[in-house]
């Protein structure tokens, strides 16, 4: 098996790519290339499994030609321009997540008329495709109606991979990702960053800030779960999903204020001092305007799963990037 990830370097498409390569299969067959690509060259896997590492840009003409002529037997699409970036720069958000993904998947048709050709593809889209008001909890009957750039793109997104399977152009799903927390390393420009930030630097004794009020909620997952998700989609037989090839994913609905206190009884009292408030209406506005709580009947029924707790997540953070501990 021949597996594409785009968004490669990217964090949940390094984890990606560590999963597979120390699982070696998928849909029960042994992988036996990866072609790793993101704009910025991709880290090589480790083992020993063939693999090829590309520094290109899909919203590119000619570049989604080029890789989908090697024609893979799976592909993650990760790559996209995140929330807050989205929201500065219309252009490039536009250029890269709708005019990108239509690239990629008007690719895939093309190499699809020169001979039978129909790959697995498992694109990430978000929660951000909805829009307030909300009920309670977001069901899957919610109606699509995001009031962010980003939000709009992966809207598109999704319809474009629903039509596109629906004529048997590729064989798509679309998993709706919560907000991804704890994300270790820097931060980036996503408005949702500090989410992480506030638990992710505390826990190795260094200050975060926090632009909203402890009482603004949100639906998370860790980047396990995450990981997860696009595994389960690659396997799972798209037959079950009928026509509405996109789907809410499991996670945990959590206050900012909930989030602080699983940190002070991961880290206690000297971790939470380190959190700064300093509000910042823009973000507050944005957060204002994302999903709070989720009802994911479906996607749990078809077997995702993910974090029932932040203490849990918080944990998973610990093992994953604190070698299991973390100091004092």
């Amino acid at each position: 098996m021949h597996i594409l990830i785009i968004g490669a370097a990217g964090m949940v498409g390094r984890k990606l790519t560590a999963a597979l390569a120390a699982r070696g299969t998928l849909q029960g067959q042994t992988i036996e290339r990866l072609t790793l690509v993101d704009v910025v060259a991709p880290e090589p896997p480790r083992g020993d499994i063939p693999h090829d590492l590309r520094a290109v840009d899909i919203s590119q003409p000619g570049v989604a030609e080029t890789l989908i002529a090697t024609r893979p037997d799976a592909i993650f699409h990760l790559a996209a321009i995140v929330s807050g970036e989205a929201e500065l720069d219309f252009d490039k958000g536009y250029r890269i997540n709708l005019d990108g993904t239509r690239l990629l998947f008007e690719a895939i048709r093309q190499e699809g008329l020169r001979g039978s050709y129909c790959p697995r593809l498992v694109f990430t889209s978000s929660i951000a495709v909805f829009g307030a008001p909300f009920p309670e909890q977001i069901d899957d009957e919610f109606i699509l109606a995001p009031r962010t750039s980003y939000g709009t793109q992966k809207a598109m997104g999704e319809l474009l991979l629903a039509d596109y399977s629906r004529r048997g152009i590729f064989d798509g799903i679309g998993v709706r990702l919560p907000t991804i927390c704890i994300r270790p390393g820097k931060p980036n420009k996503a408005a949702s960053g500090f989410f992480s930030s506030i638990l992710r630097e505390p826990l190795v004794g260094q200050e975060a800030v926090l632009p909203v009020d402890e009482s603004a909620r949100h639906w998370h997952a860790s980047p396990r779960a995450a990981v997860g998700f696009l595994l389960h989609a690659a396997e799972l037989d798209t037959a079950l999903l009928g026509t509405r090839r996109n789907l809410n994913m499991p996670g945990l609905s959590a206050t900012v204020g909930e989030q602080i206190e699983a940190l002070r009884r991961a880290a206690g009292d000297r971790a939470v001092a380190l959190i700064r408030r300093e509000p910042d209406p823009m973000i507050i506005e944005m957060v204002e305007n994302w999903p709070k709580d989720f009802d994911p009947v479906r996607a749990k029924a078809l077997g995702f799963v993910a974090e029932s707790s932040f203490d849990e997540i918080i944990r998973i953070h610990i093992e994953d990037e604190l070698g299991g501990s973390i100091v004092p």
